[in-house]
């Protein structure tokens, strides 16, 4: 029994292929049809079919993948599990590709040899591949009136397009058409998230880098704050700093702590409170808000100042009431009193 064994002669694309025991035939006693298909563009990842037309009597056939036999009839010499055999007969020649990838990209040909010549069908496979960005900017922290540089690198093919935008706050402004973004002297409005874009004919890829900017406090003036004696009293201090600033309370030079005469302080990220549940006399005056962090300090004076409640005598005088400034006494003129004056001056007239 003949087991059968294909030679394969490349000389430019033509190939002739022949059984063991027939004789062989020199190129020049050979004619052959050669034939290019136009280039197929297909995406990494998909499945790619080849298929060539047979004819009538075949004596055998082979798809070849640049020098590499990937089947010579239903022979399958290819060890690639991703390649298989879909069709042979007279009419077609096919076999698969699956999840095609970038090493697949090359020519192929169809060998056919009939009892009178070989023929060839070669075809160009071109594999695309959608971008990846494969090297970004870490997340960054950096002091306000640094120099920043974001970086952003990606795969594909065709060659992605990269490009950067301020993404969160939306500042389109500060963009840029290249791999690489420079923010000179950043100040902490260019704080955000940025994204970097690749795209090419086949897909997109997004990714985001954050961007903090420490900077030191700036506080808001204070307002000073009124309180009835004996009453409760609040002092509040806001303070804009990255990181968040500690708050210290004082009065004169002198600092005050969390539960110092009954007094609280309350700290929630960007607010002081300074709480007096029950004020008295010696609680009046000037306070001082001081808020830090590793870049620096700033401060506020905030005045606590003493609201005097009406008493009930001045309540019951109204608007015709004369003050005396030595006695502190007043005299009321009603409506019936002046009524009173004018009969008593009519009546003296008689």
């Amino acid at each position: 029994m003949k087991n059968p064994v294909y030679w394969v002669v490349l000389a430019g694309i033509s190939i002739a292929l022949i059984q063991q025991g027939l004789p062989v035939r020199s190129q020049g006693e050979s004619q052959s049809d050669n034939k290019q298909m136009d280039n197929i563009t297909i995406r990494q990842g998909e499945t790619l079919f080849l298929s060539c037309s047979q004819g009538d009597f075949v004596t055998h056939t082979a798809w070849l993948n640049r020098s590499s036999i990937l089947y010579a009839g239903e022979d399958k010499w290819s060890v690639d599990p991703r390649v298989s055999l879909v069709t042979l007969n007279q009419d077609e020649f096919t076999i698969k590709i699956e999840d095609v990838d970038l090493t697949d990209e090359g020519q192929y040909i169809c060998a056919v040899q009939t009892s009178s010549r070989p023929r060839t069908t070669s075809v160009h496979i071109i594999v695309q591949v959608p971008p990846k960005i494969v090297n970004l900017s870490k997340d960054l922290v950096v002091n306000e009136g640094s120099n920043v540089t974001l970086m952003c690198l990606a795969n594909g093919k065709p060659e992605p397009a990269i490009g950067w935008r301020m993404l969160s706050p939306s500042d389109d402004s500060l963009s840029s058409d290249s791999e690489v973004l420079e923010i000179p002297f950043i100040s902490r409005y260019r704080a955000g998230v940025y994204e970097c874009t690749a795209s090419n004919d086949i897909a997109v890829d997004t990714q985001t880098v954050e961007l903090t900017v420490n900077y030191p406090p700036s506080v808001s003036d204070g307002r000073d704050v009124g309180v009835t004696l004996g009453q409760r009293g609040v002092l509040q201090c806001e303070a804009d700093a990255v990181p968040e600033a500690d708050f210290e309370w004082y009065r004169d030079d002198r600092r005050i702590f969390n539960g110092f005469d009954g007094i609280e302080i309350e700290d929630a990220g960007a607010f002081s409170k300074l709480t007096f549940f029950n004020v008295s006399e010696a609680d009046y005056g000037n306070y001082t808000c001081v808020a830090m962090n590793k870049l620096g300090s700033a401060n506020t004076s905030i005045i606590l100042y003493e609201i005097i409640e009406p008493t009930s005598s001045t309540l019951l005088q109204g608007p015709g009431a004369v003050q005396d400034g030595n006695s502190g006494t007043s005299t009321v003129f009603t409506p019936t009193c002046l009524l009173l004056i004018v009969l008593l001056q009519l009546l003296l007239k008689f």
